[in-house]
């Protein structure tokens, strides 16, 4: 049933709406996600079909704890503005330069372009929805193309919006988009927030705005005051932060400073208190390393370089320490699922062998006596045999013929899938303990498949080694 979206709207959305009287839209947490969700909104009621309920979703453990859809029931999963795919969504569209995770034989359109919205507003909906400067702005914030259209980094800071009667009004919408995503920015934490936007709020920049102050008020958010004074003093106290370093036109950054206080963080800070640098490397205490030029700088060095070729070349100098190390399976699936539970979407294997991709190999290549790994590289593909290989597979089969309890039979690459997820993805609990579970499978499988899986939260773990598994006939 799933659906792709074509250049003149989502193909056969009649019979969609014969499918689904209602829907669902899961959203990235900024403002071309949230826009893209309304504009969403807007074209799936057009066409009968009624948004019921909205999710944000954000890269990293947020991802995987959002809550299974089931496109089998009678609300649509939709999900919009974002690169990592999911097998149980009815329509997804995105415009970054790649995806991830997205089945085979689901069908999409991902059209590269400045903003999400830009393509549900202007080339789905068969009427604009989005008014085209209210578009023009969304872009211009989503790529950070601010020096071509004369925006300063105070006018993306600021969080008050005054009608400058000597400004032609294209800048002024501009302005009030600048404010609005400032003020989506400063509560985009707070519960319900985001989702209350794509609920109440129409195609229109304006509506969006006038919907925050209403909220602000209702809720007792921080008020602009509070907002700009918090704001300026982070910029004040980043001015003298240790962790600052100027190294020729680089700014040089560990950490966020101090952000508590609402409305205190902004991106771009490092270039407002150094307008004239024209490159930032931001190193976060998790791990995360960013670097970005400065947008509102016209003439700079190296002016259309990508930052992507030299991330690849800096990396190489490091190639062989970062290949000593080895990250444990189940590390990553602890960590993606920290805030996951019972009724979550999950880390599967699919997950990470669409994000990892073929560094998966390196897991086979140190773990080759965990069979259900091969079983798992097996079912996606990875290797192509060679003579030579299944010269040597023969020979071990035939080593292994006196004991059946070995082997493992399916009726296709379905069956062997599932029961990847089952043995390398069990849920990793909070406390250590085996789990054993009985497997009923159809067809081909004469035998019942136990399994036993031992979890082991790296946390708690001495050795932070791959969990042993095994696999058996009884």
């Amino acid at each position: 049933m799933r659906k792709i979206i074509s250049e003149s709207g989502i193909r056969n959305i009649k019979e969609l709406s014969d499918r689904y009287k209602k829907a669902k839209i899961y959203f990235h947490m900024d403002l071309d996600g949230v826009t893209t969700a309304i504009a969403m909104k807007k074209y799936l009621e057009d066409n009968g079909i009624r948004v019921v309920d909205s999710e944000l979703i954000q890269y990293g453990d947020k991802e995987w704890s959002i809550k299974k859809p089931d496109a089998s029931g009678e609300i649509m999963p939709v999900l919009v503005d974002f690169a990592h795919g999911k097998p149980m969504f009815v329509i997804h569209t995105d415009h970054h330069d790649r995806q991830a995770g997205v089945e085979k034989e689901t069908s999409t359109n991902f059209r590269p372009s400045r903003s999400n919205v830009e393509t549900i507003s202007q080339v789905v909906s068969p009427k604009e929805l989005f008014p085209n400067n209210d578009i023009s702005l969304i872009s211009t914030v989503d790529s950070a193309n601010f020096a071509s259209n004369d925006i300063s980094v105070e006018e993306v800071m600021t969080y008050a919006f005054k009608l400058d009667k000597d400004e032609a009004l294209r800048k002024n919408k501009f302005l009030l988009g600048l404010v609005t995503n400032k003020l989506l920015l400063a509560f985009k934490n707070k519960p319900g927030f985001l989702e209350t936007l794509v609920m109440e709020c129409s195609p229109s920049l304006l509506n969006i705005y006038l919907t925050i102050r209403k909220i602000m008020r209702e809720k007792g958010f921080s008020g602009i005051k509070d907002l700009e004074k918090n704001r300026d003093k982070y910029i004040k106290d980043m001015s003298k932060n240790q962790k600052v370093e100027i190294i020729g036109n680089i700014i040089s950054q560990y950490g966020g400073g101090y952000m508590v206080p609402q409305g205190s963080f902004d991106r771009y800070t490092p270039f407002r208190n150094n307008p004239e640098a024209d490159f930032l490397v931001m190193a976060w205490p998790n791990g995360l390393l960013q670097a970005s030029c400065n947008p509102f700088k016209k003439e700079r060095e190296l002016k259309g370089v990508n930052l992507g070729e030299i991330a690849e070349e800096v990396l190489s100098n490091y190639e062989s320490e970062l290949k000593s190390k080895k990250i444990p399976l189940s590390t990553i699936k602890w960590i993606s699922e920290l805030k996951a539970n019972d009724n979550s979407v999950g880390f599967t294997f699919k997950d990470f062998a669409a994000i990892y991709g073929e560094k998966i190999l390196d897991i086979y290549h140190t773990y080759t006596e965990q069979k259900p790994y091969k079983i798992a590289l097996d079912a996606l593909g990875y290797f192509e045999e060679d003579d030579d290989d299944k010269d040597e597979e023969d020979e071990e089969d035939e080593e292994d013929e006196d004991d059946e309890d070995d082997d493992i039979y399916y009726d296709n690459k379905e069956d062997e899938y599932e029961l990847i997820d089952e043995v390398m993805f069990n849920p990793i609990y909070p406390d250590f303990y085996v789990k054993t579970k009985k497997y009923e499978k159809a067809g081909g499988l004469k035998n019942n498949i136990y399994v036993s899986h031992m979890a082991l939260p790296p946390s708690r773990s001495s050795s932070r080694s791959l969990s042993r598994s095994s696999v058996k006939s009884k």
